[in-house]
């Protein structure tokens, strides 16, 4: 690993949670222009799913193909994978990865308690609390780990956007979710990976990681 990484994985996880950090704040406090923002959005965007059956029909299934527990299943087939590899370490990462973004989303859900979008006439209804998405920090979260494994698929990079990005906006399009929701979910589920990437590379013994992992990570 070439020195200035650590660095800049550090600064690149700053920049992804503080905003989620400062996100998760005005939600608590009731900040009034997040609110209305959110609702502006959330009421035009199920505006058009009532308008379209089209939509909703498109954004039902998307939100369905990439739920979170498909990226736990891929995520235990790479785990598995690894392991008959004989790369143990980078595939406790995996686990380790998942597993804490995973269950920070739900901690976080459970902390903040915000209700999800409330409609007279909905399209799509979820249970739970809604911030952060579950949906959104899933999808950004387990093709962040394979980016981090496979980095030279151009096509997992182009994924690795298109999919978190789309699943983001077909939880709010579908009524359930605020866009700050999502917004959170998705830079959550990246500084997780950044920030377990960075705790991986080196134990805390001080011993590097075998070279062919450490250069996957």
């Amino acid at each position: 690993m070439r020195p200035e990484f650590p660095v800049l994985r550090a600064g690149l996880a700053v920049l992804l949670l503080v905003p989620c950090a400062l996100l998760a704040a005005l939600v608590v406090g009731g900040w009034g222009p997040l609110h209305a923002f959110d609702q502006s959005v959330t009421d035009g965007l199920h505006e058009q799913a009532h308008a379209g059956s089209a939509l909703t029909t498109a954004m039902t299934w998307w939100t369905n193909i990439f739920q979170p527990n498909v990226f736990r299943a891929a995520a235990l087939g790479l785990v598995i994978w690894l392991v008959r590899r004989g790369e143990r370490r980078t595939a406790l990462w995996v686990a380790v990865t998942m597993v804490a973004g995973g269950l920070l989303g739900g901690l976080l859900k459970l902390l903040i308690g915000r209700e999800r979008p409330e409609f007279l006439d909905p399209v799509a209804s979820a249970v739970g609390y809604a911030f952060p998405s579950g949906h959104a920090l899933n999808s950004a979260l387990g093709l962040a780990v394979f980016v981090v494994i496979f980095p030279r698929v151009k096509a997992l990079w182009v994924a690795a956007v298109v999919i978190p990005v789309m699943t983001a906006i077909s939880r709010v399009v579908l009524g359930v979710h605020w866009t700050s929701d999502v917004v959170a979910g998705l830079l959550l589920g990246v500084a997780v990976v950044v920030l377990t990437t960075r705790a991986f590379v080196r134990s805390p013994a001080g011993e590097r990681m075998p070279q062919r992992e450490a250069a996957q990570l």
